[in-house]
């Protein structure tokens, strides 16, 4: 799972997402903060990995990084065999509406547009062709096909959620960054957001990278990277509830101990 691929194999071997020694530091010398310590990964095409890990673990910055929304202060980053770099902002965000989808644990719909506008908004936007009946087909499989001129006021949370889901979706992209999808959602709500999730995978070949605080959310994904103080420290595959409950437990006892003990 984990390791080095060179750039020539990773079209070949499948691969979706790659980090090579990735570090991430905020703030300036003596008042510095290593978010991300040299991440290495390999996510292959067609996989849903959960990233979990105690406060401040890194989580959301692996995310970030990883989707080209925040610049590593060292290392690379490849999606879809291209890497994250160079070429300015206006490269780096066509990139992104290109080949990368974002769902996020605050809906991010406009309110004065319908379900099937939402939808369709990132074509637009990419000045790419709008194809109606794919944007009807996706909205129909998230269970919205009723729903097309509904606002987002006249939808419940879940279907606010489905709505970004397809949004996501559209655009066909190679991956997709779930940054606690379901931390605004009721259980049932919940579960039918991360049935769309690993069908998304099972269905459109899509990979997805979930960071989640949630067991049972994890338990929905294929494999379970564990983050500490900014570094992979283990992984999981066919996860559990339980046994991610477990291991995140044992690991957050662990990271306390240390960080009393360095601070003694």
């Amino acid at each position: 799972m984990f390791g080095h691929v060179r750039p020539a194999e990773t079209r070949e071997s499948g691969e979706a997402l790659r980090l090579d020694g990735v570090r991430k530091i905020y703030g300036v010398e003596g008042n510095r903060v290593v978010a991300l310590d040299g991440v290495s990964l390999s996510l292959p095409a067609g996989s849903f990995t959960a990233v979990m890990g105690p406060s401040g673990s890194g989580k959301s910055t692996l995310l970030q990084c990883a989707a080209g929304l925040d610049r590593p202060t060292e290392g690379r980053v490849f999606v879809d065999g291209a890497e994250l770099s160079g070429g300015g902002e206006a490269a780096l965000t066509r990139f992104r509406r290109e080949r990368i989808g974002f769902v996020f644990q605050q809906f991010n719909l406009l309110p004065t547009l319908d379900v099937m506008q939402n939808t369709v908004l990132p074509l637009k936007l990419a000045g790419r062709k709008v194809d109606r009946a794919l944007a009807r087909d996706v909205l129909g499989r998230v269970g919205l096909g009723d729903r097309l001129d509904h606002l987002p006021a006249e939808l419940s949370g879940g279907q606010q959620q489905r709505v970004a889901i397809a949004r996501a979706l559209v655009t066909r992209p190679r991956v997709v960054f779930a940054d606690e999808p379901t931390g605004a959602l009721d259980t049932r709500s919940a579960r039918a957001v991360l049935e769309l999730l690993r069908g998304s995978v099972r269905t459109f070949g899509q990979t997805v990278v979930m960071v989640t605080h949630d067991p049972v959310a994890a338990s929905f994904a294929d494999s379970v990277l564990y983050l500490a103080d900014g570094r992979i420290v283990g992984h999981q595959a066919a996860p559990t509830a339980e046994t991610v409950a477990e291991r995140m437990t044992r690991l957050a006892d662990e990271v306390e101990r240390q960080r009393a003990t360095a601070g003694a």
